[in-house]
């Protein structure tokens, strides 16, 4: 039986004795509302935008310009902050070489994954977070089983705590896409790379 991840964020939450700070990475406004309304209440969150696999670069800019645009009009009971990060898409087109082919959530997408939480882990770690985590698993394409395991080896490598969640559960997913429709956020009909572009909306 795999562990269920969204009780171990309810425990985590339960325990908590002060106002931790967590670098959150996000991959899109949409998905990162449900998110902020789950953890706003009990931590300092700073909205981490890396997203080399957003390709083109104006696809990029848009779902930044929404991120941002979502946190001017999003009330939280904690603080809340915006850190951005160069655009880097080499970065991704190296870790995508050679898994071209591979299905959309297989092996490329986990590479993906990674690169992402990993840069999101150091940044948490040199900037002195009491935790990183991310949103990917608000959506029912993301394999949250995958995520928390890189969360758990990242965690171990990096000496710094992964808060390990499953944020599509009680409806996660569905939520999100009522708060976009109360933002009036941009949903993208694909994850973000190249290869992604057929898929169905996130």
């Amino acid at each position: 039986m795999r562990t269920n991840y969204n009780e171990i964020l309810k425990q985590t939450i339960r325990n908590l004795d002060y106002i931790p700070k967590v670098l959150l990475h996000s991959c899109c406004a949409p998905c990162s509302t449900q998110v902020i309304s789950i953890l706003s209440d009990y931590f300092d969150i700073t909205v981490f935008y890396y997203n080399p696999n957003i390709e083109p670069q104006e696809e990029y800019l848009k779902r930044k310009d929404e991120q941002i645009n979502l946190l001017k009009k999003v009330k939280t009971k904690n603080k809340i902050d915006f850190l951005d990060c160069d655009y880097e898409n080499e970065e991704f087109k190296k870790i995508a070489k050679g898994f071209e082919n591979c299905p959309e959530g297989g092996k490329r997408c986990y590479r993906c994954y990674y690169l992402r939480m990993e840069k999101t882990c150091k940044v948490a770690k040199e900037k002195k977070y009491d935790y990183f985590c991310t949103t990917l698993s608000v959506s029912p394409y993301k394999n949250s089983y995958i995520l928390n395991e890189i969360g758990s080896d990242l965690e171990k490598k990096y000496n710094i705590k992964y808060l390990y969640s499953d944020f599509k559960k009680e409806d996660g997913y569905k939520k999100s896409i009522e708060y976009s429709k109360k933002f009036n956020l941009y949903r993208q009909n694909f994850c973000g790379c190249n290869y992604s572009k057929n898929r169905e909306k996130i």
